[in-house]
Order: structure tokens, then sequence, then C-alpha cells
């Protein structure tokens, strides 16, 4: 009996293994994708640039597996990249050659990874070190290097490793030009003497493209490239804004960054009364194309303002920091139809007419819970929650990023003083993105970067410079990268949640409003009571006074007791929701269950008593 059951086992163990083996060798090639978000699924951007490879690339994927014994988390995420690694190399084919290295410490394999530069991470204090990067070459000596793979940056795993294979594909990079009229790029900050790095979106755009940074707009300086980026374009001439003309009249391309209020302009020189102007506009050029930025005007929207803290601490929504959702951006454009969040601050309006041949797209648009606002007001404000005093919303949605296509006559028929060469008079390639704000390129808006062992890790909580890596990926005629760029998830947003917020919040302020003028006349009437009659320094009242004193030290008391009361019901409809959705997800939803199934049963037993 116990020599069958030990037969039986081994055939099992046997059985196990052979139908293991005919599995892969059969079927090692068909995958199935069962996680929630089809993490190892590639996108379509993904395939096309795997289709695109000329020649092979190799990739060696570095990990420390003894370093890393301890550390279970990074494990699992490095078991995940090895695995989508794999699943590029079957998309690919005989495209990528896949190598796995365990860089052993004191090993050539280790002096490989320390060659090639990665980043090595110290685990303990016996100075052991852990390597988890991936290194790309292809046949011309092309190299590309991800150092070390960051886990809080999952989300972009896809793109990081299609980026690096698409400039591995990649021989000639699309020049760009870029001129702005801000500090973006690294220098040297005049009041403190200190080097400050680029802004993490032109870093980002220099990884993808071939950029330049300008330091002037004419003819000359932008003949060489086929993208023009003009940020923050101030008190250009004539013979500025003609030359951006016959740019694009010549059928290249434009994207212009425009502002009513950029936060971001340099500060004025210490002893100045008043703020420097720090508006700018393309007007002169983009009236000619239907479409206008609004002089002195900043967006105002209760729906997409962003909280942030008063002159007290308390946390309020700032009705010019705005963050747009995928209910604002459009979704029929490739450049914007992934994006989740784009943060804007004192953001300008486009009064959008319509020119005939012209096509103009909005890509990011308001609420209808908006108004414009002076910008002069924004100039002087110390706190946020002062902006919400008296604010209306119009009921109409304003739109603040467009697209121009189509076909275009130049704005300067007759050409500018001092130019006598040939004028480029209409296109019909009229490619232009016109955007207006500036301060949503800075890092404080979408980006935090941090120290990593020495290395600058800049880690994205909103999508700001995907929507420019979009952009100029699309208007230099690469657009693979646009699908896979924003996978990632940053927010679920709670929608119902956020207009009963919006909705209390307003009801909050009118009450609070009329409460406080109340209040501060109270105040008002009880300190001229106080200081009416004093002799001798002390305070001396009438009867009359005294009985007036009380009862207004107790309007005063109610009145603040009203405001209490106010701030309190400003979550009630949100814990209300709250409480019927726990009801329902606890207890009702159970039970209802309960009683299908026993139902069901109750119906099973009467059909087999009836037969």
């Amino acid at each position: 009996m116990k020599t069958n059951t030990v037969l039986s086992l081994l055939i099992l163990i046997a059985a196990f293994l052979l139908f293991t083996l005919l599995n892969q060798l059969m079927l090692g090639g068909i995958r199935l994708d069962l996680t929630e978000n089809r993490l190892y699924t590639l996108s379509d951007g993904t395939r096309e640039v795997i289709d695109e490879i000329d020649e092979p690339v190799n990739l060696y994927f570095f990990f420390s597996e003894k370093a890393s014994e301890d550390l279970t988390s990074l494990r699992a995420y490095a078991k995940r990249v090895e695995e989508m690694l794999e699943e590029y190399r079957l998309a690919a084919g005989s495209k990528i050659n896949l190598s796995i290295v365990d860089p052993e410490p004191f090993s050539e394999e280790e002096d490989q990874a320390s060659g090639y530069g990665l980043q090595s991470v110290p685990v303990n204090q016996s100075g052991d070190e852990l390597y988890f990067g991936l290194v790309g070459t292809n046949a011309i000596d092309g190299e590309e290097i991800i150092t070390f793979f960051q886990p809080d940056k999952e989300e972009f795993l896809e793109y990081e490793l299609t980026k690096l294979i698409h400039s591995l594909g990649t021989t000639r990079k699309p020049k760009v030009g870029v001129y702005a009229g801000l500090p973006i790029d690294q220098s040297m900050d005049p009041r403190s003497y200190q080097a400050t790095p680029a802004w993490v979106f032109l870093s980002q755009l220099k990884d993808l493209f071939d950029v330049e940074v300008l330091n002037s707009v004419d003819a000359e300086s932008i003949a060489a490239f086929d993208l023009l980026v003009l940020i923050h374009p101030q008190d250009f001439t004539d013979g500025q804004v003609f030359a951006i003309d016959q740019h694009v009249m010549q059928g290249r391309k434009l994207i212009a960054f425009v502002d009513p209020l950029a936060e971001m302009a340099q500060p004025p020189e210490q002893g100045a009364n008043m703020p420097e102007a720090s508006a700018s506009d393309l007007n002169r050029l983009t009236t000619s194309w239907g479409v206008t930025l609004r002089p002195n005007e900043v967006l105002g929207d209760s729906e997409a303002a962003l909280m942030v803290g008063s002159a007290n601490g308390a946390p309020v929504r700032h009705l010019g920091i705005l963050g747009f959702t995928s209910r604002h951006v459009s979704r029929e454009d490739v450049v914007t139809a992934s994006l989740e969040s784009v943060n804007m601050a004192t953001a300008g309006i486009f009064d959008v007419d319509e020119v005939d041949g012209i096509s103009a797209s909005p890509l990011i648009v308001s609420s209808t819970f908006s108004s414009p606002l002076p910008s002069l007001q924004f100039q002087f404000l110390t706190d946020p929650s002062d902006l919400q005093k008296g604010f209306t919303a119009t009921g109409e949605s304003y739109v603040t990023a467009v697209r121009l296509s189509g076909s275009a006559s130049t704005a300067f028929p007759d050409g500018v003083e001092g130019y006598d060469g040939e004028i480029a008079v209409s296109t019909d390639d009229l490619q232009v993105v016109l955007i207006a704000d500036t301060d949503l390129l800075s890092d404080r808006l979408w980006v935090q970067v941090q120290n990593f062992f020495g290395q600058q890790i800049a880690s994205a909580f909103a999508d700001n410079g995907s929507l420019v890596t979009n952009l100029v990926d699309n208007l230099t005629g690469s657009s693979a990268l646009i699908d896979v760029r924003s996978r990632g998830q940053f927010s679920r947003p709670f929608v119902v949640v956020e207009e009963l917020r919006r909705n209390a919040e307003e009801k909050y302020l009118k009450s609070a409003e009329d409460l406080q003028a109340r209040l501060a006349e109270t105040e008002r009437q009880l300190s001229e009571l106080q200081s009416s009659r004093v002799e001798e320094g002390l305070l001396t009242l009438t009867p009359e006074q005294e009985e007036a004193l009380v009862r207004f030290q107790d309007e005063k008391l109610n009145i603040r007791k009203d405001l209490r009361d106010v701030r309190h019901q400003l979550d009630k409809d949100i814990e209300a929701l709250g409480t019927m959705l726990k009801f329902l997800n606890i207890l009702l939803m159970p039970l209802l269950l309960t009683g299908v199934l026993i139902a069901i049963r109750l119906l099973r037993l009467n059909r087999q008593e009836v037969a």
C-alpha cells in the first residue's frame, strides 16, 4: 500500500513537470493580463515604438539579488520590472536582446554596472550596495541609462522603458528652439548669488529633443528650428512679431505660453514701490487668427480652485490657483486625451472668434463656476480668502488653451520697417498652440524634486510636464510616446463630493460674510460705548450704557456661536453621503444579497418537492 502511494506521488510529480514543460513550449508566447489596471499590457504607443526599431537594441537589467534579500517591497517591484522587460522582448522578437545581470560585490558585473554609471545605494552597515537600473545600447554605440528605478514612480514604468527604447531607435532628434522671458534654464540667482537648476520641464525636453534655449527672437535665430516654443513673450517689437509670423507662414510650428500675470517673473528690485508689469501676449499676431488674450484679467474658477493656506493658516480655496481635471481638458485631442490634472496659477482667458480657414480647438476650458477677475487684485493679494468675497460665477466656460490649424494669412502683408526680403503671405499648414499661463511650467505647480543619494529625482503630482512634452511630440511629428506617458493615475476625484463641498462653501461664505459684518458692527459699537466716558483713568457708564454693553456682549457671543455653527454645517451633506454609503455597503447590500440567495434556495427546494 505504501509503495503504491509513493508511486502515485511520483507519477503526479512527473505529470506536473511534463505539463509545465509542454505549456512552456507550446503556450509560452500566449499572455493573459488579469491585473486590475492591465499593468503588463503594452500600450499602442509602445508597440508603435517597437515596430519602428531598425537595428537590434540590447537591454541590460541590473539588480542585486543578495543585497536586496531583506527588501521585500523592492524585490517585488524589481520582479515587475523584469516581467515588463520580458513583455518588451516578446513583442519585439529579435529586435530586443534582454540580459538579466546580478552585480554581486567585487564581481565583473559590479564593475560593469559602475562603468555604465548606474546609481548604487548602500543597504546595510557592512557597506553592501544595491544596483537597480537599466542600460540600453544600439548598433551605433548609442547608450541610454535608467540609473535607478524609483518605486514611487512605478506608474511611469512603461513610459520610462519606452522612452529609453525610443531614444535608442531615433538617430536624429527634432530641433526645438525655446525662448523664455522667465529664468527657466540653469542660472545664477541675483539675490543670493547661488546657482539655480533648470526647470524640470526643460530638462525633460532636452532628454527627448535637440533643444536650444534662445537669447533672442529674430528671423536669423529661429530659422533653424521646425518648432518654436515661446514662453512669456513680453514687449516684443514689430520686427520680432513679424519674425514669428513668418516662421508660421513658412509652415513651421509654434507653441506660445502667454500670461496676464506671470508669478514666476523676476521680482522687482529692492526699494520698488509698485510691482513691475508681468504680463505678456502675442495679440498683435494671434488676433488675426481669431484668438485674443484678455488684458489685465485672470481666470477665477471655484470648481477647479485648489486648497492653499489662508492668512490665519486655515485651508481655503484659491480662485486663481486652479487644478484642471479630465472634465476640463479635451478628450478629443491626442495631446490632452490621457491627461488627468493640469495645474495653473493666475491663468488668462482667450477670446476665440471664427476666422475663415482656421479651426480653433479648445484644449483646456474652465468650468461654468468661473468668472474673470482683475489681475491687479492678485498683485496685492495677502489672503486668498479675500478672492471669494463677492465672487459670482457667470455660468460661462472660458478657454485657457487652444490649438489652431488650417489655412491662414500673414498679419504683416506689407512687412515691417527695415525688412526688404520676400514675404510669405499665407500657409495651408497652420499648426499653433496657445496657452494662457506660464506658471504651469514652474516646478512648484506639478513636480517635487528630491535629493536621492546625490541624485535629483523629480516626482510629478500633476500632468503639466506631460502636457508640454505631448505638445512638442505632436508638433514635431512624433506622437508615439503620448499614448504611454500618462497611464499613471494621480487621483480619482469624487465628483459628487466635490460638488457638495463647493455648494456648501458657497452657502457658508454667504452666511459667514453676513455674520462677520454684524460682528464687526457690534464690536465697533462696543468700542464706542466703552470709550464714551472716561474720568480720572477709570471707565464709568450710565445704567442705560451698562445695559447696552451687556446686550452688545451677548450679541457678540451669539454671533460667534452662529459662525461656529455655520462652519460645522460645511461638511454636513458630505458626512450624510458618507453615512448613506456606509449603510448601503455594510448593511443593505449584504442583506439584499443574502435575501436573494435565500430566495433562490427556497425556489430550488420548491421545485424539488414538486418534482
